[in-house]
């Protein structure tokens, strides 16, 4: 079986694990995401950042919003996270509830908190 959008995934980490090797660990989510940022631009990747998330219940819009960190080639949605306890069962959440309100079927979620890079990539 095929993964789904496998070469999609491989750049985005590819571009996190180049942030990594300059940036290393210990600063706060929103370097990385600004290093991540400068990454894709200078990739060329088609990206969103923080873009505001919709939540429906039956046919309405609720009135609270998500803000997914990046969403990628309009069908991977990025979680940057900077945790020294590393990726939890509440980050899996939060991304799995971004994957489905942004109508995605592929989530990343990227940790530089701990000593090693960590990925965990999901799937709805």
């Amino acid at each position: 079986m095929e993964l789904l959008y496998k070469n999609e995934v491989y750049e985005i980490v590819g571009c996190c694990i180049e942030v990594w090797k300059i940036l290393g660990y210990g600063f706060s989510e929103v370097v990385y995401k600004d290093a991540m940022e400068q990454e894709f631009l200078d990739r060329e990747m088609p990206f969103t950042r923080e873009d505001e998330l919709p939540v429906f219940y039956k046919s309405s819009i609720l009135k609270h919003r998500f803000n997914a960190d990046f969403n990628l080639f309009d069908n991977i949605i990025v979680e940057v996270k900077a945790c020294d306890e590393g990726i939890n069962s509440q980050s899996v959440s939060q991304t799995l509830n971004y994957i489905k309100a942004a109508g995605c079927k592929v989530g990343i979620i990227i940790n530089f908190g701990k000593s090693k890079m960590e990925y965990k990539r999901l799937i709805m």
